[in-house]
C-alpha cells in the first residue's frame, strides 16, 4: 500500500525514483479506507533530506500512511528556506487539538547543549506531555530518545569520552520482543552522537522494559507499556551516505574527524561505504506501524487518549 504525502513535495519524485509506491493526496482522497496518520517532527537542520529519510521507512508496507509535518516555531531554520516550511510544515500550535495514530520525533545535533538551554526546549516539553492524550504510539529518535527519557523519567543523558560514531552490531536483549519481530540474533545501525543513556539509569525505572543493547554502542531501545513512548538511540533512518558526508564535512572544516567505524571497507574512507542497516531499519518502522499502530490504534481517531 502507498504513503500519501503532499502532490508536490520534494521527497515525491525520490521515491518514485526508488519505486516506492506513494500516492497524491488527490488520489487518497477518492479511497474509501481511513489512513493512519503520522505526524513527523522534524528537529533536523536539513529537512528536506530527514523528511525524505522517514517517508522512505513509513512508505514500505502494506498499510496507508498519511505524513504530516510539524517543525517547532521557536526555532528558525536555517538550512530550509521559509517557502518549504510554510507549504508542507505546521506548528504545535495549528495541530495541537488534532490526534494522531503515531508520531516520529528526529534527532537534532544539540546534544552539547543542557535540555534547558536548548532554543526550543520549553516547545518540546510541551509537544511531549501532548502526545500521551493525544498520540496513540510516539518514536523517539536518538537526541529526541535522551531528552524525552529526561522529560518523562528524569533521566540524565552523560557525555561520552569521544564520539560514537559509526555502524555497530546490537542484540536483542528481551524476549521475544514484538518491535523486533523477524531480526536476526545480531544487526546492525548506525550512531553519531557525543552523549549516550546509561543502561543502569533506565533499569531503575519499572516503566521502562529494555529491548536491544550494543556492546559498543550501549542502549539501543526501550519502551513503555505496549508501546506507547519508544525510545531508539541509534539513526536506523540513514541514508547510505550520511555518514560520509558528516566525515568529510568534518574533514574539510579541519577537524581531524574519526573513521566511522565498521562503515567504510578496511575502514579506507576512499571506498564507497557498505550499508549493512537498511533490511533492519525497514524491519523496524514495518513492525511499529503494525502492531504499535496499526493494530490497536482506535479506528475513530478522534477517540485516541
Amino acid at each position: 500500500m502507498p504513503i500519501r504525502i503532499p502532490n508536490s513535495l520534494p521527497a515525491a519524485k525520490t521515491l518514485q525514483d526508488e519505486n516506492i509506491f506513494i500516492m497524491p493526496e488527490t488520489r487518497a482522497s477518492t479511497q474509501d479506507i481511513r489512513p493512519l496518520r503520522i505526524l513527523l517532527l522534524n528537529l533536523m537542520p536539513t529537512k528536506i533530506e530527514t523528511e525524505t529519510q522517514f517517508a522512505r521507512l513509513l512508505g514500505n508496507t502494506p498499510l496507508q500512511v498519511e505524513i504530516e509535518l510539524m517543525h517547532t516555531a521557536s526555532h528558525e531554520s536555517k538550512n530550509t528556506s521559509a517557502e518549504h516550511l510554510l507549504s508542507f510544515y505546521k506548528t504545535f500550535e495549528e495541530i495541537k487539538n488534532s490526534r494522531y495514530d503515531g508520531m516520529v520525533i528526529t534527532g537534532a545535533p544539540v546534544e552539547h547543549l543542557s535540555y534547558e538551554d536548548v532554543e526550543y526546549w520549553s516547545e518540546l516539553c510541551d509537544i511531549f506531555e501532548w502526545s500521551k492524550t493525544h498520540v496513540h504510539s510516539t518514536f523517539h529518535i536518538c537526541w529526541a530518545a535522551q531528552a524525552g527519557l529526561y522529560y518523562h523519567f528524569g533521566i540524565e543523558k552523560k557525555q561520552l569520552p569521544k564520539k560514537l560514531f559509526g555502524v555497530f552490531p546490537h542484540r536483542v536483549s528481551y524476549k521475544n520482543p514484538i518491535l523486533f519481530r523477524g531480526f536476526d540474533d545480531i544487526f546492525y545501525a548506525p550512531h553519531s552522537r557525543n552523549s549516550t543513556i546509561d543502561t543502569q539509569d533506565v533499569e531503575k525505572i519499572p516503566e521502562l522494559k529494555i529491548l536491544a543493547e550494543s556492546d559498543e554502542a550501549g542502549l539501543y531501545a526501550c519502551m513503555t507499556a505496549e508501546g506507547k513512548q519508544i525510545f531508539v538511540t541509534g539513526h536506523s533512518e540513514y541514508d547510505p551516505d550520511t555518514l560520509a558526508r558528516e566525515y568529510f564535512r568534518d574533514e574539510e572544516k579541519g577537524l581531524n574527524p574519526q573513521v566511522p567505524k565498521n562503515y567504510f571497507p578496511n575502514d579506507d574512507p576512499s571506498q564507497p561505504p557498505i550499508v549493512k542497516w537498511r533490511a533492519h531499519a525497514n524491519l523496524l518502522f514495518s513492525n511499529w506501524l503494525n502492531y504499535f499502530v496499526y493494530q490497536t490504534t482506535p479506528f475513530d481517531v478522534d477517540a485516541i487518549k
